[in-house]
């Protein structure tokens, strides 16, 4: 899943419409980004206009992280991954935030370090992050008025070092790596400024760089026949999980008034063709291990079955801001808490049938974190607020959670004149064979084992 330009003020519209009030930094409280966490199926991340939401029981319960601790404010949204350990990587204007206990503590990756160290990433605006199938962390800056540059850590991101792409003049803005080959990277920038050999203006122009062995050498993309919007913005969004030279690009704002395109090379980044135009923004990506991909957009979602080659429109989707899909193919998505999905969080196995895993009435409240956490102390003292703002009570069922159960079978026909009565009893007997087996599938459903449906806030 590759979350990459929330355009939130439609968002915040639309939470607005429904006479809401808005939460945390005026805005009002949207669910806008899914991640999971490697080899645990039961962990969902979900971010939100008000900090990160937590679950660890398959979307049962959701505990909150506040954005004090996350180490952000105002309206930024950070860009999260989740290491294979559970570490909790979060991107700031001020450096990479990193959790190794849940999210009850972050610190700032190399704070220690001095200030005119290459491998110092803190202090820094980090705007792209990704991480490889064995567990490298990648980052890139975006900072106005100081030299930018894609790093790479090993461990865990502990240290950092730099890759090559030192510029004065371009912001980093996505990186994707290859799930099949960790050395395949793709880093997306936006060059603000520039000046021809004869000392006259360039135009902002858009950067695709790819590296096939870690970042020791680099190929820029022609991008020939990519259409830009106003501000040439591109996203790199995914890499296909086997083949590292299938990749989707987005190109924010290249198709007017309001909406994205979405490319796809299958040749590295070599060549490019148009596979959707969407009439809003491009919110998130998610591509599946089976090759599928899913585009959820401001104004409606979309699905392909060929690794991205043509798209479709999804049925009876929820509004999504960010959509992704766990490898036991369960797709998670972001909806509306209230009207008319009145659901923040929703999941689906066949992308038709939707069933809410959380509304924010339904938070369990801070996560459980030791005395002296930032998350204790601080995320607790403001949790009352945020309580009463939602009417928070907690999950509505107990856990872990229990899929809908189906509408239960008709009642069966009246016995014919003369018939003998067959039995209603959960051990009778004595009806013709058809009678029994309707019998049967009746006592199924009241004599088998009872199971919790999830009560609907």
């Amino acid at each position: 899943m590759r979350a990459y330009a929330v355009n939130t003020a439609l968002l915040v519209a639309g939470a607005l419409a429904t006479g809401r009030t808005a939460s945390a930094n005026g805005r009002a409280p949207v669910t806008n980004g899914v991640h999971f966490r490697p080899g645990d199926p039961s962990s969902i991340y979900i971010a939100s206009t008000f900090g990160l939401l937590i679950s660890h029981d398959d979307g049962c319960s959701f505990r909150w992280i506040c954005e004090q601790n996350l180490g952000y404010g105002g309206t930024f949204d950070p860009k999260y991954r989740i290491a294979a350990d559970g570490a909790i990587f979060a991107t700031t204007f001020t450096g990479l935030r990193v959790s190794r206990d849940g999210g009850c503590s972050f610190t700032t990756a190399t704070q220690d370090l001095p200030i005119d160290d290459p491998g110092r990433i803190a202090d820094r605006w980090i705007d792209a992050i990704d991480v490889g199938p064995t567990g490298e962390v990648w980052v890139a800056t975006a900072d106005g008025g100081k030299p930018n540059d894609v790093f790479r850590s090993t461990d865990n991101a502990v240290t950092f070092m730099p890759r090559g792409m030192v510029s004065q003049a371009i912001w980093w803005k996505s990186l994707a790596i290859a799930p099949s080959r960790a050395q395949r990277v793709y880093a997306t920038g936006y060059q603000v400024a520039g000046a021809r050999a004869d000392g006259g203006p360039l135009p902002p122009t858009a950067h695709v760089e790819i590296t096939d062995d870690g970042g020791e050498t680099w190929t820029e993309s022609p991008l020939a026949g990519v259409r830009f919007g106003t501000t040439p913005l591109v996203y790199a969004l995914g890499v296909d999980r086997a083949d590292p030279d299938v990749v989707l690009l987005a190109s924010a704002g290249a198709n007017p008034p309001g909406g994205d395109r979405l490319y796809r090379s299958r040749d590295g980044g070599a060549t490019w063709r148009e596979v959707l135009a969407t009439a809003g923004p491009i919110l998130d990506v998610a591509i599946e291990p089976t090759g599928g991909v899913l585009v959820a957009a401001a104004g409606g979602a979309f699905q392909s079955a060929d690794g991205g080659a043509t798209f479709s429109a999804m049925a009876n989707a929820p509004q999504l801001a960010c959509v992704g899909r766990r490898d036991d193919g369960t797709i998670v998505g972001c909806g509306t808490n209230w009207e008319p999905d009145n659901q923040a969080v929703a999941a689906t196995t066949d992308s038709a049938t939707w069933h809410e895993l959380l509304r924010f009435a339904e938070l369990a409240g801070p996560l459980d974190c030791p005395a002296g956490t930032m998350e204790q102390s601080t995320c607790g003292s403001l949790w009352p607020s945020v309580q009463q703002q939602f009417g928070a009570t907690g999950p509505a069922a107990a856990c872990p959670r229990q899929p809908p159960l189906p509408d239960p079978p008709p009642d069966p026909p009246p016995d014919p004149p003369g018939a003998r009565p067959a039995s209603r009893g959960c051990g009778g007997a004595g009806a013709p064979l058809a009678g029994q087996l309707g019998a049967l599938a009746l006592v199924g459903g009241i004599c088998g084992t009872v199971r919790l449906r999830r009560r609907r806030s």
